[in-house]
């Protein structure tokens, strides 16, 4: 029986080590490929040489050169030899005196300045910067191989500083075009390009990482830059940024510099917000942007809290223009804009550009939290540049109303019925609320810059008539042991929320 015993036992220790051996085996295996992948991976995001592909990128980017006449006017500028009558002895005398001033004068000659750009279109059109083109009189375009070729200018877009030129090249002539890529797709730490015309040396090319994404540097109302530290100086505006497929995935623009020099820190316009722009250029001579129409300012973690959010977030509404999408919509003064045709709205200056990015005339819902909870609502979007025009000189008005003099100790201020004298006093255009005559150093109001002549018109959401109401809307809000109050201001011809913490007896 032992004997037996044993003779199963044998083949059996070698089955179980036969399939010990195998797992150890696999997992050798899948670990190579795993390091095979990363190895290709980490080769591919940093080649030996961007050689190769800098000879494939290289005749697509190209230098502008931009000729702008001396205008009427400018500074410095030599006055216009007097008229005199023909063959006067003063004739000559005139015109040497003044030809000479013009030789020792810079601002008479014409202004030559350069940048750089890239092909889109094998047939004609080359995209580059606003701020490179603009107001040139002549514009140059130099390729890689020698050849140049003047260029007209299709159309600028100076809220994105985007502007597409066109060429005329003979048969004989070749242009090499490059593909838009994907921005979003672009992360930190992957490797860029950037080929351009820096400080006028010609076609020049560096290397580096994107550094930071989403960067608001205030030069316009969609900012949305990528960060390099690829190398870019003056002249290099307008020039591509690729990454490692040669896909163009932002417009090199701008630097930041204390001493007009790279220091490591370069701005680019993305791709995904350049392109769809540049297509409009060319399609209509100008952009069509969409339009909500509505005045928005940011969720700050005491106006979250008034508003009963659990957190900061969106775009608050602080005005609804006359007539517009929104309020045809439904939206209100008070919403904060959570969600905009799918996308979230994590913070406020995300909207604009969302927005703008949006068709005119299409239809999109709207998230936004109202009282407590989330509502959605349908809006077809208007055009912003006719918007814009139309509502130039628009006005809103209100009404009639009024109640004595409050003092609000609790908020650091003063308030005033709505009265000729105080109208006159403060230049008020708006007809009702609550006007601020006084607000005490130090306080609550002062701290969230309140000052004379703002106008309360709500208090959390709800309509004022004066400081009655304001006074009535705060005792409540004390009561429940609120901490903070939501105030809808009027200054001028701005309307803004500003949350004022209670004063905690």
């Amino acid at each position: 029986m032992r004997g037996r015993t044993v003779a199963r036992a044998v083949p059996m220790a070698r089955q179980d080590a036969n399939s010990a051996l195998m797992l150890r085996l696999t997992a050798v295996i899948v670990m190579l490929a795993m390091l095979v992948a990363a190895g290709s991976a980490f080769a591919r995001g940093a080649p030996e040489s961007f050689a190769p592909l800098v000879k494939k990128l290289k005749p697509s980017v190209v230098n502008i050169q931009v000729t702008q006449q001396p205008g009427t006017g400018s500074p410095g500028q030599v006055p216009q030899i007097p008229q005199v009558p023909p063959g006067s002895p003063f004739e000559e005398f005139f015109k040497d005196f003044f030809d000479k001033r013009r030789q020792q004068n810079p601002h008479s000659r014409p202004l030559i300045s350069v940048g750089s750009g890239f092909v889109v279109d094998a047939e004609d059109l080359i995209v580059t910067n606003n701020h490179v083109i603009d107001g040139a009189d002549e514009i140059r375009v130099f390729f890689s191989d020698g050849e140049s070729l003047d260029a007209e200018l299709v159309g600028t877009d100076p809220k994105t500083d985007v502007a597409v030129l066109r060429v005329k090249p003979d048969e004989a002539m070749q242009l090499t075009a490059v593909p838009w890529g994907d921005s979003d797709t672009a992360e930190e730490g992957d490797w860029v390009i950037a080929i351009g015309n820096p400080l006028g040396l010609g076609g020049t090319v560096t290397a580096g990482i994107i550094s930071a994404r989403g960067r608001d540097i205030r030069s316009g109302p969609y900012d949305d830059f990528i960060q390099t530290d690829a190398s870019i100086n003056k002249g290099n505006s307008g020039g591509p940024l690729f990454n490692v497929d040669g896909e163009v995935v932002g417009i090199n623009t701008a630097i930041f510099s204390q001493s007009g020099g790279s220091i490591g820190i370069g701005f680019a316009v993305p791709s995904n917000l350049a392109r769809p722009v540049a297509e409009q250029l060319v399609e209509f001579g100008r952009t069509k942007r969409g339009w909500l129409g509505v005045r928005i300012q940011s969720v700050t973690d005491e106006i979250a809290e008034g508003l009963g959010m659990d957190q900061p977030r969106g775009a608050l509404v602080a005005g609804v223009t006359d007539e517009s999408p929104a309020g045809a919509a439904g939206i209100k003064s008070g919403d904060v804009i959570v969600e905009f045709n799918g996308q979230d709205i994590d913070e406020m200056r995300a909207l604009p550009r969302i927005v703008a990015g949006t068709g005119v005339g299409k239809a999109v819902p709207v998230t936004v939290w109202r009282k407590g909870k989330l509502e959605q609502f349908t809006v077809t979007l208007g055009e912003l540049e006719k918007a814009e025009k139309a509502l130039a000189s628009s006005d809103e008005q209100a009404e009639e109303p009024a109640s004595r003099e409050s003092d609000l100790a609790s908020l650091g201020m003063k308030l005033s019925p709505m009265t000729d004298d105080v109208r006159e006093r403060f230049s008020i255009s708006t007809e009702d609320g609550a006007v601020v005559t006084e607000v005490v150093p130090d306080s609550a109001a002062a701290e969230k810059g309140l000052r004379a002549g703002d106008v309360i018109i709500e208090v959390n959401q709800e309509a004022v008539q004066g400081p009655g109401d304001v006074a009535r809307r705060v005792a409540e809000i004390e009561e429940r042991k609120g901490r903070s109050v939501l105030l809808l201001v009027v200054r001028g011809d701005d309307r803004l929320f500003v949350a004022v913490r209670l004063k905690q007896s």
